[in-house]
């Protein structure tokens, strides 16, 4: 499996319904993120592998793309993700804010 690094240009423009988990800690979460990412720590990921198993593609986040990028390798490594696309997003949520876009707070997806 290959994991594909994609600019938050091009996500913006063709995320559609895509699921977005975001790796950063809780607190970093809360503080703003993607609207629509659903929180799972780094730190938790091994736990939830059976969320990343659940979709055909995944957008993977986090600060600047170094904490994703773990969780990708991570997760293409279980068998039980084999057929899972994984995008991680290249500069993560700083650079999501960089370029201006939206943010949420709170511990909620939306």
């Amino acid at each position: 499996m290959t994991i594909q690094e994609v600019a938050v240009e091009v996500f913006a423009q063709s995320r559609d319904d895509a699921v977005v988990i975001d790796v950063r800690e809780t607190s970093e979460y809360q503080d703003g993120h993607i609207p629509g990412a659903i929180n799972i720590p780094l730190s938790t990921v091994p736990d939830n592998v059976h969320l990343f198993a659940q979709h055909g593609s995944v957008y993977v986040v986090c600060q600047a793309g170094s904490r994703s990028m773990r969780a990708c390798e991570y997760i293409a490594a279980q068998a039980e993700c084999a057929n899972v696309a994984l995008f991680n997003l290249a500069g993560g949520t700083g650079a999501w804010i960089v370029n201006g876009y939206e943010v949420v707070t709170g511990d909620q997806p939306n």
